[in-house]
């Protein structure tokens, strides 16, 4: 008889109502009230809700119209992206000082594998504990654990008691977990897939992992054998501690439609800038830089140019995306949207081919320009040095 491996122990970890917290944090006034990060009050959406503005209906990728009838008294607040990438940066250190195997799924959450930890740290319950504790002391901020044998049951698991929530589910109560779960607390099954299966009288993880394999095969494909198979918390997937990054963007929607090519180029200078930064922060060069743009009428537009040297220059950037704005309609016809993007990736210096006779000191001036501002931007904020056609007038 084979020897079965022990299972794994595996636990999500996702920050409570991240951004809205970190607001509350930095701004304790805030403290017990609806705060709704997000974009304009018109045309935005909700990035993140506190849970006081939840009560009311209110969720993330919400249109921020909507989240404001729901609740009026909400507090709308812009994102501060260089702000909580500081304090994910704080919590994920936490993360990897009890165990090397960490796989982030975004700034707030993440999956760890702690089955090699145990020995020296203690049980999973232990470790997942300590590291709530830490996270605390460290930043203020709670976040919610599961633990599982596979990655899909402690994803569903760290969600059942938020906030500040610990739910452990032991191997062998796997079944005895997801049976009574409604379906739409499967990952990856979206309203139509819910509707789908409701049409096949399949209402909770039970009745999923009752249904013959063959019939859901037959209605669903690959998927269907998939979802069957996480019915049962079968997940065989291993924790994956990085994955190669394809492109790295920013995009704005405005309150107002952008009506001339002088305001657009504006806004796409501030855009180059912070595209620029987040580059450089992640040690990363493009060759293909691509413009995005949204009209009034929803109907949208990429344009995109590969070069021959890879960039992370703010002042590169901006020059190719004036360049291809040439080939749009912005400055004719009213823009909502403009974003822009880099892929193609490299890391710093390892795509740049340099010449012994043609060294390009404008370049190297470049790069010492930017570790400034680079380094001026992260104590003051992204508002602490800018081109001087940035600033308001």
């Amino acid at each position: 008889m084979e020897n079965q491996e022990p299972p794994k122990h595996i636990i999500h970890l996702d920050l409570d109502a991240f951004f809205p917290s970190v607001e509350v944090l930095d701004n304790p006034e805030l403290m017990g009230k609806p705060v709704i990060v997000g974009g304009s009050k018109e045309r935005g959406v909700v990035s993140s809700a506190s849970y006081e503005a939840r009560k009311f209906g209110v969720h993330s990728a919400q249109p921020m119209a909507t989240a404001m009838k729901l609740c009026p008294n909400g507090i709308v607040l812009p994102g501060r992206m260089a702000r909580y990438q500081e304090v994910s940066e704080q919590v994920f250190a936490i993360f990897h000082h009890f165990t090397p195997l960490v796989e982030p799924l975004s700034i707030d959450e993440a999956f760890l594998d702690v089955t090699g930890s145990t020995r020296l740290l203690g049980s999973p319950i232990e470790i997942a504990a300590k590291i709530k504790q830490r996270v605390v002391v460290k930043t203020g901020l709670t976040i919610s654990a599961g633990i599982a044998p596979s990655k899909f049951v402690a994803k569903v698991a760290s969600d059942m008691e938020k906030p500040d929530g610990l739910t452990v589910v032991p191997a062998d109560k796997v079944s005895e977990f997801l049976d009574p779960l409604p379906i739409k607390k499967m990952w990856g099954v979206g309203k139509v897939t819910q509707k789908a299966l409701s049409g096949l009288n399949i209402h909770t993880f039970r009745d999923l992992r009752q249904m013959p394999a063959n019939v859901l095969e037959k209605k669903f494909g690959k998927h269907g054998i998939h979802m069957h198979q996480l019915s049962m918390g079968i997940d065989e997937r291993d924790v994956i501690t990085s994955y190669d990054v394809k492109s790295i963007g920013h995009e704005d929607t405005y309150a107002k439609d952008i009506l001339n090519l002088k305001l657009a180029k504006r806004e796409l200078l501030s855009l180059a800038n912070r595209v620029a930064r987040r580059m450089r922060r992640k040690g990363l060069e493009g060759k293909t830089i691509t413009l995005k743009v949204k009209y009034h009428d929803f109907a949208q537009i990429t344009r995109s140019v590969t070069r021959h040297q890879y960039t992370n220059d703010s002042a590169d950037i901006y020059a190719n995306i004036c360049s291809l704005l040439e080939k749009t309609a912005v400055g004719k016809k009213p823009v909502r949207l403009l974003g822009i993007s880099l892929s193609n990736l490299a890391a710093r210096g390892s795509g740049r081919q340099l010449s012994l006779f043609n060294h390009n000191m404008s370049t190297e001036k470049r790069q010492e320009l930017n570790k400034t501002l680079d380094s001026i931007c992260e104590k003051f904020g992204g508002k602490g040095v800018r081109p001087g056609s940035l600033i308001e007038k």
